[in-house]
């Protein structure tokens, strides 16, 4: 069964630190490009930050540059989002993606389910 299953969200404090977690199973994840997005409340889900799956380079949203690390672990096949100094303008369901091309027209894409993080005081 293909699933992602995020974790790691909660109630932080501005200035502090989340470390994300999603796990695949029934995929290896290394063979897509994976990241991770959020959708605050009333707002459309954008990206946060993204492993190509051709050469493994990352890219970050300008808004997260400097304090957030995207991370995989293929022996474990989960990717990781290391959340640091964080602000309340960060709170957001914050969901992982994986997506691969099967043909030119076609794409295999997974979402998780999503997981909360809250920055406030």
């Amino acid at each position: 069964q293909v699933q992602l299953v995020e974790s790691g969200g909660g109630l932080v404090q501005p200035g502090g630190s989340l470390r994300l977690s999603c796990a695949a199973s029934g995929f290896t994840l290394v063979d897509y490009a994976i990241g991770w997005f959020l959708q605050a409340p009333g707002k459309e889900r954008e990206g946060v930050s993204c492993i190509r799956s051709i050469d493994g380079s990352r890219y970050y949203a300008d808004s997260v540059k400097g304090r957030f690390t995207i991370s995989r672990d293929n022996a474990t096949n989960t990717l990781y989002l290391q959340m640091n100094s964080l602000k309340p303008e960060d709170t957001a369901v914050y969901y992982c993606n994986a997506e691969r091309s099967i043909t030119s027209t076609a794409t295999r894409n997974y979402w998780g389910q999503g997981t909360q993080v809250t920055v406030s005081s």
